[in-house]
């Protein structure tokens, strides 16, 4: 009797093998972007040129035996055709992480707007809070005009002790 091992629920599966070769995608990414970054530079496009001319000049102007590629020049456009059937795909690549990143950007930036409103509410809102409460706390200059009119209602008080006890009666 043949037994089969018992499957375990409480573990994680092994990883299955598959007959294709693993990457990264990561970092296949950002080593694509680095070439689509490189095909948008003026340095990109001066070797481009000096290689075409070193091309055309070389199956020109070389002996026979030597040129590689005759005047209509077939393998330099399928040279040509062959680095812009990749370009494309690898700039496109380039511009959905650049997407990526400016989405979360945007996220992060929106995210902090709304921290940012949120802590100006408060601030205006404690702001008006203080103003209410400083409306009903007295203030030196309050307190000093009211100590004035005392101390001058003392002094007539001081001066005329008459006048002053028959306006209580």
């Amino acid at each position: 009797m043949v037994r089969t091992p018992r499957v375990r629920l409480d573990q994680p599966r092994a990883p299955r093998r598959s007959v294709w070769p693993e990457y990264d995608p990561e970092s296949f990414a950002r080593f694509s972007e680095k070439i689509a970054r490189f095909l948008g530079t003026g340095r990109f496009i001066v070797w481009m040129t000096l290689t075409i001319i070193v091309w055309v000049t070389w199956n020109v102007s070389a002996p026979e035996r030597l040129r590689f590629d005759e005047f209509p020049f077939i393998f330099l456009t399928l040279m040509l055709s062959l680095q812009a059937s990749y370009a494309a795909p690898l700039i496109l690549l380039a511009q959905n992480r650049q997407d990526d990143r400016d989405r979360v950007n945007l996220e992060q930036d929106r995210k902090q707007n709304e921290r940012s409103i949120a802590d100006t509410e408060y601030l205006t809102r404690e702001i008006a809070a203080l103003r209410m409460g400083l409306g009903e706390v007295a203030t030196r200059d309050w307190i000093r005009s009211e100590f004035q009119e005392l101390i001058k209602e003392m002094d007539d008080r001081r001066l005329f002790p008459h006048e002053s006890d028959e306006g209580d009666r």
